[in-house]
């Protein structure tokens, strides 16, 4: 019985060394892979900033110019939300916390509209298609963001906003902190609310546009919402491995804290066959000399 005990403690205790291996190694792949999708996301941040720049310095000259991404509508029906979620899990409660601020903010949305859901990553996918509400899906984008994908995920949201079949357009994404924490950001991408123009203390310099002021301005709307889903995909990509990596962490930990537990016990059950084995030598050598 107590050889029984023992065989299934080292089973076990083999078993969760085989799983603790699988977390370490996935550990160190999300590792590697977050210090590249962090320099990305932190290359991102100054474009998407100078971006924002030249657009509120092109919008205070032409404040007459008409677009159809700078329209606003009279009345909200229908509300498109950017979903940015993992194509894959084991991530903790980064695509939980994702989905759950989704839901909170067209939740928290007095005008009560039509939700319309724009899933990126399989796990809102999979989410939205259960719940209802999915509109468009664009999954397994794979872990080196392209702007090709965030181009085209433009592309698709600003056709259906010229098309009147989003009143506004949100997007939804963890953006990157550190490796511990993720927090999860709501942005408004359409209709297009130019930034104020920053720095009025700072010495204002007059440029020259070629052509002009307006027609750079038009051009340049639909690469700010290319740019908006771009940085978004990228800081989600980072906040992902992250995540990850944390999880895979604590499992690890976890995993070490269990083969303790398990050894100890064995080692007890173990033991306490020693012991009485010795009980039985020891109560045969006094039945024999007796």
């Amino acid at each position: 019985m107590a050889g029984a005990g023992v065989r299934e403690f080292k089973r076990r205790i083999r078993s969760v060394q085989s799983t603790q291996q699988i977390t370490k190694a996935m550990k160190m792949v999300s590792a590697a892979k977050l210090r590249r999708a962090q320099e990305a996301a932190e290359a991102s941040r100054p474009y998407t900033e100078t971006l924002q720049g030249t657009l509120a310095r092109l919008v205070g000259l032409s404040s007459d110019v008409e677009h159809p991404l700078l329209a606003k509508r009279p009345e909200v029906t229908k509300v498109g939300y950017i979903v940015v979620t993992a194509d894959k899990g084991l991530c903790g409660g980064f695509n939980t916390n994702i989905i759950r601020a989704a839901l909170d903010a067209l939740a928290a949305d007095e005008r009560q509209p039509e939700k319309g859901m724009i899933a990126v990553g399989r796990k809102g996918r999979d989410f939205f298609r259960k719940r209802g509400g999915l509109e468009a899906e664009f999954v397994n984008l794979g872990d080196k963001v392209s702007y090709a994908d965030a181009r085209e995920i433009a592309q698709y949201i600003m056709n259906a906003y010229e098309n009147e079949e989003f009143d506004e357009v949100y997007v939804v994404y963890a953006r990157f902190v550190n490796a511990i924490r993720q927090v999860p950001t709501v942005e408004k991408i359409l209709p297009i609310e130019p930034p104020e123009e920053t720095g009025s203390s700072e010495i204002k310099v007059e440029y020259i546009y070629e052509p002009s002021a307006e027609e750079i301005l038009l051009n340049l709307l639909p690469r700010y919402v290319g740019s908006l889903v771009y940085h978004a995909l990228l800081e989600s990509k980072a906040s992902e491995h992250g995540a990850r990596m944390t999880a895979m962490g604590n499992a690890s930990e976890n995993a070490g804290e269990i083969i303790d537990a398990l050894t100890l016990k064995m080692n007890k059950v173990r033991q306490a066959a020693i012991t009485d084995e010795i009980l039985d030598i020891v109560g045969g050598a006094e039945a024999l000399s007796k």
